[in-house]
Formats: C-alpha cells, sequence, structure tokens
C-alpha cells in the first residue's frame, strides 16, 4: 500500500487579505455619554478580523481571543471610522489579525488613531473542525517585524498565561492578605 502524496504548501501574500472596512459613526451607536460606544467598535472589529482571516483561509473562522483592545481616544457621532485589517501570523489552523482603526472628522480634515487590536482567528473546515490554512507569503520587511512581533506575543502571552495559573492554584489567602492592606477594599468577613 503506498503512502498518500502529501499536498504541497500553499502560501497565500498579506496583500491578499488585506482588508479596510469603513462605516460613518451614526448617532444610534452613542452611548450616554455621547461618544460611540465601545460595543459598536468591537463589533467592527470582529466582522473586520473575520472578512481578512476568512479571505486569506480561504474557509469560515471564528474568533478564539482578542487581545489588546484599549480604547486611545473616543469616537464621534459624524466621523468616518476606518478599520484596516492584515494577517499577521499563521499557525496551522489559526491566524492572528492585526487591526487598527482610525476614525476621521470629514469637516476638519483631523484624523486620529482609536485602537489597535490583535483577534486570534480559527479556519473552520466543512466538518466544523479547525483546518489548515495557507502560509504567509511575507511581502516586505514590514510583513515580516509583524510576524516575528506575533511570535514574541504568542511566547509572551503562553508565559503569562502559565505564570497565573500557578499562582491561582497556589494562592494561599492568608499568607497574602496583608497585600490588600492600602487598597480600596474591606474584608466582610473574619479569616
Amino acid at each position: 500500500m503506498h503512502e498518500p502524496i502529501p499536498e504541497p504548501d500553499i502560501f497565500r501574500a498579506v496583500s491578499h487579505s488585506r482588508t479596510t472596512l469603513t462605516e460613518l459613526m451614526i448617532p444610534s451607536y452613542a452611548n450616554f455619554g455621547g461618544k460611540i460606544h465601545g460595543g459598536i467598535l468591537l463589533s467592527l472589529m470582529d466582522k473586520v478580523a473575520y472578512a481578512c482571516a476568512a479571505k486569506h483561509a480561504g474557509n469560515y473562522c471564528v474568533t478564539v481571543t482578542v487581545d489588546g483592545v484599549n480604547f486611545l481616544q473616543p469616537v464621534e457621532v459624524g466621523e468616518l471610522v476606518s478599520l484596516m485589517a492584515s494577517v499577521n501570523y499563521v499557525g496551522h489552523t489559526s491566524l492572528l489579525v492585526g487591526i487598527k482603526v482610525i476614525a476621521e472628522n470629514v469637516k476638519s480634515g483631523f484624523v486620529k488613531h482609536t485602537n489597535t487590536s490583535y483577534f486570534t482567528m480559527v479556519a473552520k473546515g466543512e466538518d466544523d473542525k479547525p483546518t489548515k490554512v495557507p502560509g504567509l507569503l511575507l511581502e516586505s520587511a514590514e510583513d515580516a517585524r509583524r510576524f516575528l512581533e506575533a511570535l514574541q506575543r504568542k511566547e509572551i502571552k503562553a508565559r503569562s498565561e502559565r505564570e497565573f495559573k500557578e499562582i491561582k492554584t497556589n494562592l494561599e489567602l492568608r499568607q497574602n492578605i496583608s497585600a490588600l492592606v492600602g487598597q480600596r477594599c474591606q474584608l466582610g468577613f473574619a479569616l
């Protein structure tokens, strides 16, 4: 019996799936403070991450994690928000999509950077199981830098998760209670 011949790896360029989504911020998107609700921006980021990942993978993709959602500046009603996404890294079945969000006041022409975030997406096959994604063709030094940065981000995140799991597992309340002194909390129970 012969072994099946493995398919050659397919590589897709970063530019193949680079995606920009632009949307006008309307009054119904505003929160009680009159600024655009963070949930609206997160929903738009999820949409552009999906579009970018699905274009690269050639398959349906799901969001697994979202890292680095920092709202740097508020977004106003009437501004045009552009979300620029690119695949920064691929694993076997996963893709890391970097997203930069800018808001533009069309009257003044003022443009501000409001968010940068990273979405980890996983490609799903017809059987709804994770499926292999094409490799990433790095077309520029910037693409290579982002790929290397994503490798570092992945390593730091894994190390941080391991360390925090160990802390949670080994945390002794009685031995660490002094860390609460000077904090804005009060014990409502006896040790």
